[in-house]
């Protein structure tokens, strides 16, 4: 999650907003991937990303961050370019992409106590205690595997507003 008024976009982005979302997702997941090449090094590693439609003016947004996530990882791992695709698809079509839309809308749901909806509430304290949380008002620690909420903030301008918290999951898995 990252809070608008925390972009510097005039610095770092050519003063577009576009631009630094689509920085920010790329960035955001080829960490995760740098993570998972560093802690198994000794596995083969193929990343296949689907996404939803990514809101961008640029019409290849999505190939865009599979060329750049690829360049980035090969510096450091000569990793023959690890992530073999970057694909977009309609949440209506794919059951997994339902699943991450449901849990980050119960996620933003809660950062911005928008709704009192008792339905939604009953969600989003269920995804909580299957994560060993009481809310889902937390952020995770980075070496979280399945389950990640990343706050981003601007340690030079501001205190950090959130608590990561250990996620200790209700069914553990192997």
């Amino acid at each position: 999650m990252v809070r608008k008024e925390i972009v510097r976009k005039e610095e770092f982005h050519e003063g577009d907003w576009d631009l630094a979302r689509r920085k920010h997702f790329t960035m955001l997941l080829t960490s995760k991937m740098r993570k998972a090449l560093t802690r198994f090094k000794d596995r083969e590693h193929e990343f296949r990303v689907y996404v939803d439609p990514i809101a961008s003016r640029y019409k290849k947004a999505d190939e865009s961050i599979e060329v750049i996530s690829n360049n980035v990882l090969n510096q450091r791992f000569r990793a023959n370019s690890p992530v073999k695709s970057v694909i977009t698809k309609d949440s209506k079509e794919t059951p997994a992409i339902q699943l991450c839309d449901l849990m980050l809308g119960a996620v933003m749901e809660t950062w911005h106590k928008k709704t009192n909806n008792t339905t939604k509430k009953f969600i989003r304290d269920c995804i909580a205690k299957h994560l060993g949380w009481d809310a889902l008002e937390y952020d995770t620690k980075p070496h979280e595997r399945k389950f990640n909420i990343w706050y981003f903030h601007d340690p030079v301008r501001e205190q950090r507003q959130v608590q990561s918290q250990k996620v200790c999951l209700l069914y553990p898995y192997a």
